[in-house]
Order: C-alpha cells, then sequence, then structure tokens
C-alpha cells in the first residue's frame, strides 16, 4: 500500500514539471472568454440595489464554491473510458434515460443564455444609441429594430463560424484589458458615500441568498469545460496527463478571473449610487451602459461601449452555434415523424431555423423581462446540473466514490442554494 502511495507521489511530482505551452494560454483565454459576459456586465447593478456587505459575503460563499463544483464536475468527466458529451458520459455511468434528461436540461440552459444575451443586446444598444445621441427615443421598444438586429447577429453567427473561432481568442483579450483599464479609470469616481450602512441580519441573509447566484454567473465557466476535457484527451494519449493539464488550466483560469471581476465589480459599486443602480434595473440595462449615461468623459464611454459589446456579443455568438444544432436537431426529430429523413431539404430546414430563432427570441425580447429576475430563475437549473448531479455521481458511481469528502459535500450544500434562492424574491 505504501509503494502505491509512494509511486502516487512520484506521478504527482513529475506531473507538475509538465510546462505550460501556448495551447494550454488558449484554453486560459477561452475559459476567461466564456465567464466574462452578461453576468460580469450585469452583477455591479445587483451591488448597487443590495450593498457592499451582501456582495462580499456571496462571493465569499459563492466563488470557492464555484471553483469546487467545477473541478468536480471536471474530475467527473476525466475518469470516463470514453470523453464524449457531458449527457453521452452520464449515460456510461447511469444508462440512456439519465443521458437524455441531461441533454434536454442542456438544452433549457443554452435556451436561458440566448434570452438573456439577447435581450442585453437589444437593450444595451438602445441605451447607448440614446445617451450618445444618435436616437431622441428608445429603439428597444420598437419590434422593427429587435428583428433588424438580432437578424444581422444571427446571420453572421450561422455565416461566419469559422471566423469567429478565430477572432475568439484576441477578442477575449481585448475585454479582459478593457475590464481591467475600466477599474482603474473608474477609480477617480469613487465616492465612499455609495456604501450602504450595514443591513439588519434577516434582511442581510435574505439578500446574499439572492445575490450568490449573481456572483456564480459572475465567474462560471462550466459549459466550455468539457469541449476542453475532450480536447486534451485526444491531444494526450496519457488519460492522467490530460487530466492533469485540464484541471491546472481550470485553475490558473479560475484565479485570475475571479481577481479581475473582484477588482472591477469593487471598482464600479463605489462609482454608482443606490439610485443610479435602481434606475439601470429598472431600465433593463448593465452597469456598463448606466456608467456610460452618468460618469462623464468620452474614454470610459467608448471603453464601456467596447467591453459591453464585446462581452455580450461574443458569448452571444458562442452560444448561438450550440443553440442552432440543438434546434436543428429537435426539428428534424419532428419532421422526420412525417417524412424519410432522406428526403429532408437541409437548405429550407436552415432556413427555418433561423426564422424560427429570429422569431422566438424577438417575441422573448418584445415581453421586456428583466435580465436580473431571468439570472434568479435560473439558478435551480444551474444548481441540478452543475451541482447535484455531479454529487449524485460520485455517491453512486463505485469508480467515482474517490471523489467524495468535503468538496463534494460542499458542492452539494451550493448547490441546494442555487435551487431554492430564487424563492427568497417573495421576501423582499
Amino acid at each position: 500500500m505504501s509503494s502505491i502511495t509512494a509511486t502516487s507521489q512520484l506521478e504527482k511530482h513529475q506531473y507538475k514539471k509538465i510546462p505550460l505551452t501556448g495551447y494550454d494560454a488558449g484554453w486560459i483565454l477561452l475559459n476567461i472568454g466564456m465567464a466574462i459576459g452578461a453576468g460580469t456586465v450585469v452583477v455591479p447593478v445587483q451591488i448597487g440595489l443590495k450593498g457592499i456587505w451582501v456582495f462580499i459575503a456571496a462571493f465569499l460563499i459563492a466563488y470557492p464554491a464555484t471553483y469546487m463544483l467545477q473541478n468536480l464536475y471536471l474530475k467527473t468527466l476525466s475518469e470516463s473510458d470514453l470523453c464524449e458529451d457531458y449527457s453521452n458520459i452520464i449515460s456510461q455511468y447511469l444508462g440512456k434515460n439519465w443521458g437524455m434528461a441531461l441533454g434536454i436540461m442542456y438544452f433549457i440552459m443554452l435556451v436561458h443564455g440566448m434570452f438573456i444575451y439577447s435581450t442585453a443586446i437589444i437593450y444595451d444598444s438602445a441605451s447607448y444609441l440614446t445617451t450618445f445621441g444618435v436616437t431622441d427615443s428608445v429603439l428597444s421598444e420598437s419590434v422593427l429594430y429587435t428583428i433588424a438586429v438580432l437578424s444581422a447577429l444571427i446571420f453572421i453567427a450561422s455565416r461566419g463560424e469559422q471566423l469567429l473561432f478565430k477572432i475568439s481568442g484576441p477578442m477575449v483579450v481585448v475585454k479582459v484589458s478593457i475590464i481591467v483599464l475600466l477599474g482603474v479609470v473608474m477609480i477617480p469616481h469613487w465616492d465612499f458615500n455609495n456604501i450602504k450602512a450595514f443591513p439588519s441580519m434577516a434582511d442581510f441573509s435574505r439578500d446574499v441568498l439572492l445575490t450568490i447566484p449573481f456572483a456564480f454567473f459572475s465567474a462560471v465557466f462550466i459549459q466550455i469545460l468539457n469541449p476542453m476535457n475532450i480536447a486534451y484527451r485526444k491531444r494526450e494519449e496519457d488519460k492522467e496527463v490530460a487530466t492533469f493539464k485540464a484541471i491546472r488550466v481550470h485553475r490558473i483560469s479560475f484565479i485570475i478571473l475571479i481577481s479581475i471581476i473582484i477588482f472591477f465589480s469593487f471598482s464600479f459599486s463605489f462609482s454608482i449610487s443606490y439610485e443610479q443602480a435602481l434606475e439601470a434595473f429598472n431600465s433593463n440595462i448593465s452597469a456598463l451602459a448606466m456608467a456610460a449615461k452618468v460618469i462623464p468623459g468620452k474614454l470610459v464611454h467608448i471603453m464601456t461601449v467596447l467591453l459591453n459589446v464585446s462581452a455580450v456579443v461574443t458569448a452571444f455568438f458562442g452560444i448561438y452555434l450550440g443553440f442552432q444544432e440543438a434546434v436543428k436537431g429537435i426539428l428534424v426529430n419532428i419532421i422526420q415523424r412525417f417524412i424519410p429523413e432522406d428526403q429532408i431539404n437541409h437548405q429550407m430546414l436552415s432556413v427555418g431555423t433561423y426564422l424560427f430563432i429570429v422569431t422566438l427570441l424577438t417575441f422573448w425580447v418584445s415581453l421586456g423581462f428583466s435580465v436580473v429576475i431571468f439570472f434568479h430563475i435560473a439558478s435551480p437549473l444551474y444548481g441540478i446540473v452543475s451541482c447535484l448531479i455531479p454529487c449524485y455521481l460520485v455517491y453512486r458511481v463505485n469508480k467515482l466514490h474517490k471523489f467524495q469528502g468535503l468538496q463534494a459535500k460542499c458542492v452539494l450544500l451550493f448547490g441546494l442554494l442555487l435551487v431554492i434562492s430564487p424563492f427568497f424574491k417573495f421576501f423582499e
């Protein structure tokens, strides 16, 4: 037994000597880029509404838990014999019914992402056009404007897939650079009078639970971990080396990401008052669009616009690629019940998919549903997929029993918090 332990320790020591490469750096950028999106630019609004003390408590709970749940998720992926999509991995562990159920949950997560980003794009772009004097009225109320913007973005996403992949790295560098610069530029506008007094313990506890999903969504990039794991498994002959590299990239990505987000969020929260945060909430716009309204200086305006466009639009493009394939799959499944699959006109199917998605997203945006509230609603779904299912695997599947312990218990508890957190909205 001692010889096995010694061998294991020797292998770990050898793995630590494996250098970081440009390929690893590319995945670090993609992980960070996946996380920086609507969650990042909306979280300062929630901080402004609930106060800095609530946010400190929320991120002390959410950020370590987010790291642990992604780490556990990655480890459950790495133990599978065949490394494919996560629903297939679930099928290997628990059977096809579980795999199909998880596939449905993932589709709902994609729908949630598309709704979030399409709403953010329309409302924020309309706010910018009004702020900069391009339009007199807010165009987000116009159905024609919504159709035009969404049609253009979806056309680009569906036609320029290879181009989108090629520019993703530089776009992430732009996003990260602007976030850091914005945090620095906001420092002269800090006003510590914006820090609210510490609330009563009842309000504090409630608001922390309501803010946990925002902290989680500002830092989570679980959607990209399985593609990363698959890429390393294909690249490395040794499964253990592939696992070591994937886990190391995840760790480095998370540390860099959290450092950036905390600085950015605190800088914004010191610069925007409660009243301004409330206006952003009521106008359904992000902290960046609000900053362009209230903080003087062309540099801040230019950077907020660039960041919002790069963060939200690239996230929209990234999610759309998977969403389009999922919608096509559903349509094919329905159509082939009436005609043979080899008789399906795939060109017409692509056009039909395009029109369906434009119509669906236009209808959703026209409802004017709050992005902030929609984050609350989605947290139970992420709690189930990201936390509860991996924990269930750890306790159900024999080969995953080695991951039982404090980390799994913390992830289970955090998953339950994500599931119940929206219900505390009723106590506001």
